[in-house]
């Protein structure tokens, strides 16, 4: 049973950086930090398997004492202690219990509080005097294409007719001291409102970016919310109290007051506005994103608090080194699968997992299996849905006695459950997927042509084969027993493990 969660609202980031520090899980760097790429390494290196500290640089090159901001914060949520710490449950919770709660969290609303001012007004900053170089923007690795301001900030956008306000996390670079091209897809929320601006007769879009804020901004912003919910009223229920929102200056749009960075602007609809953008070290863990023109935002103003802190990211999981966005979507990403499975009626569903290092692009589901052909449902019912648009790409399913959260028992399941002569590896070909897949043919990742990438989809169905018939050698069952001991061995033989020494520890 998923533990009593106390929402807790922290105020701003700095009031998230208090708490981390309070529980240990910040690591405050001093020393002299080079922006250009040294940066970006240090933070990789650091996050490790969801192990890794946040971390809080503080002496950045070039960003001195004079500096309009000298301080970069990343690393907040790469960890499932700290995404247990933002949902207001106990740091060692359970990875299954947080995707439990998942299932909820994204559909609960408390509408925002709109206020006069507040701390994100401190500064503001319009015409000539816009410089986005003034901010420590790291250039994260060395394969990207220039240095990116938009990593882990809540990019706001509204649609033309409803008014309904849209957060989500998109990446961007800087392409001048005004200009950020970005990367979206027409599939996302930020799409759908470029379709209906566009339709409405509009050359530009009102955009803003609010940078710096509560852990919950960047988690629910990347997250799939509903469309027609707004972010900012999933948010409160997450904090238990409304996000107070201030309107921007020059577009009509609201952003968080305690926001430390927030960046206003107009994005160019008009293909001839276009700034080249990317490469960049992307989710796959690969570089991605070919260097093209890409829709841009002309920057009109720029607000934020004294000495502000520019909250940012490293993206791309691989073996040993969980990102942000791999931590978050490996429990979100599970949950929303959950609930798909639920609502097209799949029964037995007993548990589900995206393990962090490939961010919910595989996933694997635990059943009670009852009758044949059930992890097929199980597959066409994740792929037909609109959340398997970049994610289940693979999907596994195995029986209710796997551990899904131990990898050696679904490889163990795989080995011996899974015959390929017998329909147990499902190929649904050609499908919309994920367009920065490297295993993708480059064609087929082109989003401008296409839309979307392109994915072959498999399922492996791990699970015991109802289609074999019962063995009377294995007292009706189809499968032999196994060789795990009987009960009454175990207890005989745990009544002597001290008398053996086997309970001493062992030298190292």
């Amino acid at each position: 049973m998923t533990s009593e969660r106390q929402p807790v609202a922290f105020g701003d980031l700095r009031g998230w950086i208090a708490a981390l520090d309070g529980a240990g899980e910040l690591q405050r760097i001093e020393a002299e930090v080079d922006w250009n790429i040294e940066l970006g390494t240090i933070a990789r290196l650091a996050q490790g398997a969801g192990t890794g500290p946040a971390l809080l640089f503080s002496n950045i090159r070039d960003y001195g004492a004079n500096a309009r901001c000298r301080q970069v914060f990343t690393g907040g949520l790469s960890s499932a202690r700290r995404v247990a710490m933002m949902l207001g449950l106990p740091p060692d919770t359970h990875p299954r219990e947080l995707v439990k709660l998942g299932r909820t969290v994204l559909s609960q609303s408390l509408p925002p509080k709109i206020v006069k001012t507040g701390p994100a007004k401190e500064n503001v900053v319009k015409g000539d005097d816009i410089d986005l170089y003034e901010f420590p923007v790291p250039q994260w690795n060395r394969a990207d294409g220039g240095r990116y301001i938009m990593t882990y900030g809540g990019v706001v956008t509204k649609d033309p007719t409803s008014g309904v306000m849209n957060v989500g996390i998109y990446r961007g670079m800087i392409g001048g001291k005004d200009r950020i091209p970005i990367l979206m897809w027409r599939a996302q929320h930020i799409g759908h409102h470029v379709t209906a601006w566009q339709q409405a007769g509009h050359k530009e879009m009102p955009i803003a970016v609010a940078i710096g804020w509560e852990p919950s901004l960047g988690f629910v912003a990347g997250s799939p919310v509903p469309k027609g919910l707004c972010e900012y009223d999933v948010i409160g229920a997450i904090r238990g109290a409304p996000v107070e929102l201030v309107k921007c200056e020059t577009v009509d749009l609201h952003v968080p007051a305690s926001a430390e960075i927030v960046i206003e602007g107009y994005l160019g609809l008009d293909p001839s506005t276009f700034m080249m953008e990317g490469p960049f070290a992307e989710v796959t863990g690969y570089v991605a994103g070919d260097r093209s023109p890409k829709p841009t935002i002309r920057v009109t103003c720029i607000t934020h608090r004294k000495d502000p802190i520019l909250r940012g990211t490293i993206e791309g999981s691989m073996p040993g080194c969980y990102s942000e966005n791999g931590m978050c979507s490996s429990i979100m990403r599970a949950a929303t699968a959950w609930n798909v499975l639920d609502r097209a009626g799949v029964p037995g569903i007993t548990d589900v997992w995206c393990p962090p290092v490939q961010a919910g692009v595989n996933i694997v589901v635990q059943i009670k299996q009852s009758y044949r052909g059930q992890a097929k449902q199980v597959a066409n019912a994740l792929w037909g849905s609109s959340a398997g648009h970049v994610r289940y790409k693979h999907v596994t399913v195995v029986d209710d006695d796997i551990d899904i959260h131990d990898y050696a028992a679904v490889d163990w399941a795989i080995a011996y459950r899974v015959n390929a002569g017998e329909d147990d590896i499902v190929i649904m070909p050609a499908t919309f997927g994920l367009g920065l897949d490297p295993s993708t043919r480059k064609r087929d990742r082109n989003t401008s042509l296409f839309g979307t990438g392109k994915w072959n989809r498999m399922l492996i169905d791990a699970t015991m084969n109802l289609d074999y018939d019962p063995d009377p050698e294995f007292d009706g069952a189809r499968f032999p027993p196994l060789v795990w001991p009987a009960p009454e061995d175990i207890d005989a033989v745990k009544a002597r493990w001290s008398e053996l020494g086997l309970d001493k520890p062992r030298r190292k």
